[in-house]
């Protein structure tokens, strides 16, 4: 396939992924990724089986999937570049070389976070940046702009900083946003809002605080509204899972959106997750009630 046609396709398929996981809650199907049809042909955007898919007629790699064992992806460093493994075998054909040949073109590539079973979470464009044969691994940037820097493998203090603040606003977000959507089935733990493209993942413990770590138990699946709300302290969560409205809202007439969409959840209990350790930490709700109530 000539280079120009490739590239074309590629961000047309990157596209599509970024739509469709918007309106799903920021994540994918792997049936949705297996089934993907593009000019009325079959172009499966994950491998079968593989941690990685390199389509016959692609010069370069179209994706690659990475597990997510905790809450950080087990293969990101503290330079917030990926390392990613060569595939086994033969380090100059295959598929490593069809990743090498993506370093070389700067093709755009499509990382996948394997949250949970059968769900992924897309970061893209990534590109390959760096090639270490001595490590058997490649480095993989999370912005264009690393392609033009001479040395990734030694960062200066700056660049690194980006890419670490790159990597948490790209990657460490989207995915926590993944595992407490999947966690409350896709709705909003107050309204129970079902549409995955108006709800967020909200932090019951800031993430600006050290204790903020992105944990399914640290976070509350809201709509953009009661996220908002939550953020500005107009809504509070008792440890028990109350929904309480701040005084004052609660006394102020206005449109059918305050009635209905912030006082009238006033006593609501949320809707928790299945799983038990999935459900919001009660320590944490106490904490950020206390502020709450007290401001």
């Amino acid at each position: 396939m000539d280079s120009a046609v490739e590239a074309a396709l590629r961000s047309r398929i990157i596209q599509w992924v970024q739509d469709q996981a918007e309106a799903n809650g920021g994540f994918l199907h792997r049936d949705e990724l297996l089934d993907f049809h593009i000019d009325g042909q079959k172009l499966p955007v994950i491998d079968y089986s593989r941690g990685i898919r390199n389509p016959q007629a692609f010069g370069s790699t179209l994706s690659i999937v990475s597990a997510a064992d905790g809450p950080y992806d087990d293969t990101e460093s503290e330079d917030g570049l990926l390392h990613y493994a060569y595939r086994t075998g033969d380090p100059w054909s295959g598929d490593n070389r069809k990743l090498r040949h993506a370093m070389e073109t700067g093709m755009p590539l499509i990382l996948f976070r394997k949250e949970v079973p059968k769900i992924y979470t897309p970061v893209a464009p990534v590109y390959v940046v760096d090639d270490e044969p001595e490590n058997r691994q490649f480095l993989i940037a999370l912005d264009e702009a690393f392609r033009f820097i001479p040395n990734t493998r030694n960062l200066t203090t700056p660049q690194r900083e980006y890419a670490v603040r790159l990597a948490k606003q790209r990657l460490h977000q989207p995915a926590f946003r993944t595992r407490v959507l999947v966690a409350y089935e896709t709705r909003c733990a107050i309204c129970e809002l079902k549409h995955g493209a108006l709800l967020d993942a909200a932090h019951i413990m800031p993430d600006s605080d050290e204790r903020g770590v992105p944990t399914v138990n640290n976070g509350l699946a809201l709509c953009k509204i009661h996220h908002a709300a939550y953020d500005q302290n107009m809504m509070g969560v008792t440890p028990d899972g109350e929904v309480r409205i701040a005084l004052d809202l609660l006394e102020e007439i206005d449109g059918p959106m305050l009635k209905h969409g912030l006082q009238e959840m006033h006593g609501r209990l949320l809707a928790q997750p299945r799983r038990r350790a999935d459900r919001p930490d009660r320590d944490l709700l106490a904490w950020r009630f206390e502020r709450f109530s007290t401001q």
